[in-house]
């Protein structure tokens, strides 16, 4: 989120801001529609919030006038099958709010966790698995994102929270009933102390030893102690947020995943001897985190950690760790991949990865602040080197303008036509914005199958006609229909269910991993073999913004009746590589490392 003080501004800028302003005003694209069966002809997306009983909103304590950085961030969003019943329930991070005389105490909204009970409604089960309060009893902190995995490895889902001060660790236990709850274990797992103020989280076995590792992103060094007041943006406006970049950053954290002498899962915090970055004293140009994503981007089976920061250079850490060790080298910046297309750092938010245009390989895509493209970063082979080039322009992408500040954001085949659209939610950072308003309209742009992109917003429904204060944005098939769904937080404002109503007929292939004995399996490939189309999808850890996903792989086929070879590329254990012939049209299947079991 880079602010206008971030900038400096020229006379041409200025009066080419106002031209564009009042031409095309701020919530429009000039993007023109695909023509012909590239068009959904109807609504993609049904908003069905309010009669489903998911009902929370996040809360950030603006009212307190604090005007203070705390409160832009937002929350996220979390899709996981906590119970095993086979549909996907839903978490939503609580947010916050300052308390005491002064107002000065910073406090925490309870999360939430809603129970999918089919047929598009939910049920408050906070309470009943134990998500009401932290270990002793504790109330919740100030929490922005939550990203799942299966830590220890025990077949099920377990959660991890992110906020101001702290993170909560909570495992996936039997209640003794026959159900499940959350047990918090935070100080257990070693991971009570050393957090500032974490964002985003990315989990992935970094190491091939079949555990996952965790990255956690921290922000900036904001406090009470550090809360200077800042003129507006415009001459009008005596005070605002303050932009990051009169703050410094908190340094980021990887953490190995090891066993206790108890022989339960701990982490033990490996960033410094790991070869992650540490932001140079009082430098406040360096690493402020709010979104990461774990992706093999070179295809050795090993997942790289790709890490959008704000108003500086992205990070793209190239893995070379082996089994029991950690080692990671920086190159973003030599990869093409830090920062925009004229060598500028941007104000980094969300992030996603996906073979948009069927080399086979990720392409990486990351959402930037207002008066900046959004980056789409083509993977490219030169030579036998890999590099990436910065094509959001080739692609027609910055033909939606840069009065957007986007956030969450994910690839995603809208219809099943074949190719991975893009979704971005949208909202500003400050109160008196001077382009555009504190809401904003999300965004759709339709993969044309050219390389090329085309803004088809205003066929995504009601909710994408309308503006939102957009942050977390989650991508799932809640209804198992092989149709993906949304779910959307916003700030202040109701989180959004929005169901996929597509009628376009198409048909898919769904795909359900589970690595040998519960192995994490980030970092593998699949392949997909549709006509004469070879279809790629990415196991893939974190993404978009301070939220997380549905882990499965949807696959459009288009107006195809039948899917070829299935190929899966196993990042760790036997066998490494898996094909699987003969599988039917929509619906899905759970392929096990060595086996298939059919849903």
């Amino acid at each position: 989120m880079s602010g206008p003080n971030s900038f400096r501004l020229c006379l041409p800028f200025l009066l080419l801001t106002v031209a564009v302003l009042a031409v095309g005003g701020c919530n429009l694209g000039s993007t023109p529609s695909p023509s012909g069966t590239d068009v959904p002809g109807h609504d993609l997306f049904e908003d069905v919030s309010s009669e489903s009983g998911l009902d929370f909103a996040y809360r950030n304590g603006q009212e307190a006038g604090h005007y203070a950085i705390l409160e832009s961030l937002g929350g996220g969003i979390a899709l996981l099958d906590y119970d095993g019943d086979g549909l996907l329930d839903i978490f939503v991070a609580g947010g916050g709010y300052f308390a005491g005389p002064e107002k000065k105490e910073i406090k925490g909204h309870p999360c939430k966790l809603y129970k999918n009970l089919g047929g598009w409604k939910f049920k408050d089960v906070t309470a009943e698995v134990g998500l009401d309060r932290l270990a002793g009893g504790n109330s919740w902190f100030y929490t922005h994102g939550c990203a799942v995995a299966d830590y220890d490895c025990d077949g099920w889902p377990d959660i991890l929270v992110t906020g101001y001060g702290r993170l909560a660790l909570f495992h996936n236990e039997p209640d003794g009933n026959g159900g499940r709850r959350f047990v918090d274990v935070t100080r257990e797992a070693g991971l009570e102390r050393g957090h500032f103020w974490s964002t985003s989280a990315a989990w992935g076995d970094l190491d091939g030893d079949g555990w996952p590792e965790l990255y956690v992103c921290q922000y900036v060094d904001w406090s009470f102690a550090n809360n200077p007041p800042c003129k507006g943006y415009t001459t009008d406006v005596n005070r605002d947020v303050c932009p990051p970049r009169i703050f410094g950053a908190a340094p980021h954290a990887l953490y190995h995943n090891v066993a206790g002498p108890d022989g339960r899962r701990r982490f033990v915090d490996v960033s410094q001897e790991a070869g992650i970055r540490t932001p140079p004293r009082e430098d406040k140009d360096y690493g402020k985190g709010l979104g990461v994503l774990f992706v093999d981007v070179d295809g050795d089976g090993r997942p790289e950690i790709y890490v959008a920061n704000d108003t500086s250079g992205n990070f793209l850490y190239l893995n070379e760790s082996r089994p029991g060790k950690l080692v990671f080298r920086e190159n973003g910046f030599n990869l093409g991949v830090a920062r925009d297309g004229g060598g500028t750092p941007t104000g980094s938010m969300g992030v996603d990865a996906a073979d948009y245009n069927g080399t086979g390989r990720p392409s990486i895509w990351v959402t930037n602040y207002e008066g900046e493209n959004h980056a789409l970063y083509r993977s490219r082979i030169v030579g036998e080197r890999l590099l990436f080039q910065h094509s959001t322009q080739p692609a027609g992408i910055a033909a939606i303008g840069q009065n957007f500040v986007g956030f969450g954001t994910a690839f995603v085949d809208l219809d099943n036509h074949g190719w991975e659209d893009l979704v971005i939610s949208n909202g500003h950072v400050i109160r008196h914005p001077y382009r555009c308003g504190v809401r904003q309209k999300p965004v759709l742009l339709r993969n044309r199958g050219d390389g090329r992109f085309a803004d088809i917003t205003p066929t995504g429904g009601d909710y994408f006609r309308g503006e939102h204060g957009g942050r977390g944005l989650v991508v799932g098939d809640l209804d198992n229909d092989g149709r993906p769904d949304l779910v959307l937080s916003h700030v202040n404002e109701p989180v959004t269910l929005l169901r996929n109503v597509s009628e376009a007929g198409n048909h898919w292939l769904g795909i359900e991993l589970v690595g040998r004995e519960h192995r994490d399996f980030v970092g593998a490939r699949l392949v997909l073999q549709v006509g004469d189309r070879r279809l790629t999808r990415f196991a893939k850890g974190g993404g978009s913004y301070l939220s997380s996903g549905d882990r499965r792989f949807l696959f459009g086929l288009g107006e195809a009746e039948h899917a070829g070879r299935l190929t899966v590329h196993w990042p760790s254990g036997e066998p490494r590589v898996q094909s699987i012939d003969g599988l039917s049209v929509d619906r899905y299947y759970r392929i096990a490392q060595g086996e298939l079991i059919s849903n």
